[in-house]
């Protein structure tokens, strides 16, 4: 049966009308919504944008400020002690004490390397050392500690008068600690290197 021009021009309608409904919903309204959420990164990409030329600008000033603090960083690690573990460590604070003793006339009648102390990120290596002499060789002595370029701290001091018949003998008790980084496992105690007498 024929449909007649009426009936034609209806289903004609209808099927642009049901074309447009799905254009609208299956891409006018995606367009609207991408549009949308790509207003919305707009302002966030702008500020990435920004942050990201930011940092480039600064490339030349972060590389010199990376630098400074590496060579200021070197600069603290040359003021540990030297040696990768604490028996090492310890071993050269022993020579350097004895040496920095030597030098200002002071005898040392003994020493003896305490248990290590975990300070954070560093190893206290502390070393007590007992010695004679009169009050200007100990003072000299305290001096050469304490001008040294390495991080030497000076944590117990007892003075005691060898006799009371020579008031100006003196015998000094020192605990001196150097330090080194942490990280090493082996604990310094009774089994370090025995302590030297003399």
């Amino acid at each position: 049966m024929a449909l007649s021009r009426r009936e034609q021009r209806l289903i004609g309608l209808t099927g642009l009308f049901a074309l447009g409904a799905l254009g609208y919903f299956y891409v006018v309204e995606p367009l609207r919504t991408r549009i949308a959420q790509d207003h919305e990164l707009i302002p966030v990409r702008e500020r990435s944008l920004a942050k990201a030329q930011q940092m480039i600008a600064q490339k030349d000033a972060l590389r010199q400020e990376l630098n400074r603090l590496s060579q200021a960083a070197d600069a603290v690690k040359n003021k540990f002690l030297p040696g990768s573990t604490p028996a090492l460590a310890a071993s050269e604070l022993q020579t350097r004490v004895k040496g920095f003793s030597s030098d200002t006339g002071v005898e040392v009648r003994s020493e003896r390397v305490l248990p290590t102390i975990e300070r954070g990120e560093l190893l206290e290596i502390p070393l007590e050392i007992t010695v004679s002499s009169g009050v200007r060789e100990l003072v000299s002595l305290l001096h050469r500690l304490q001008s040294t370029d390495e991080i030497l701290t000076l944590s117990d001091v007892k003075v005691r008068v060898v006799s009371i018949g020579q008031p100006r003998e003196l015998l000094t008790t020192l605990t001196i600690s150097g330090y080194i980084l942490g990280s090493q496992p082996p604990k310094l105690g009774d089994k370090t290197p025995s302590p030297s007498k003399g």
